[in-house]
């Protein structure tokens, strides 16, 4: 995918790291300045938001529950998600999830994810686009 096949998606640099923590409920607590750079949100539109504020819609419910059951669970999630910037675009990323205990005892998550190439793109656009027909 690039820019002139798809106007709507939001291409990430190959060495970018989005990179933010939640709390257990996964609200934001921490972002870096590249997910604010590629969700067009500021730092202060996105501490104290629940996570979500960058879901695709076109993301299907199966997908998220599985994450959410993953990481609760205590175990590490990796898939490829496709989030929404704040001005509609759209860009995927491939996700590592991870549940951690901070230093107060408290629990949350922790998201790294680096841009998805064009054909894993692709390839979960169209798995995808079958669990959302399924969901309907």
């Amino acid at each position: 995918m690039n820019n002139s096949s798809n106007p709507q998606e939001l291409l990430l640099n190959s060495n970018s790291f989005l990179i933010t923590e939640t709390d257990a409920k996964g609200i934001i607590k921490f972002a870096n300045d590249e997910f604010c750079k590629y969700s067009g949100f500021s730092m202060d539109e996105v501490i104290g938001k629940p996570h979500n504020i960058v879901r695709h819609k076109d993301m299907p419910k199966a997908a998220f529950k599985d994450l959410w059951e993953t990481v609760k669970s205590g175990k590490k999630w990796r898939g490829f998600v496709k989030n929404a910037s704040r001005d509609g675009r759209y860009y995927w990323v491939y996700a590592t999830i991870f549940p951690f205990t901070s230093c107060d005892g408290s629990q949350g998550f922790l998201s790294c994810r680096r841009k998805a190439s064009e054909e894993e793109a692709l390839k979960y656009e169209e798995i995808y686009r079958k669990m959302r027909a399924e969901e309907q």
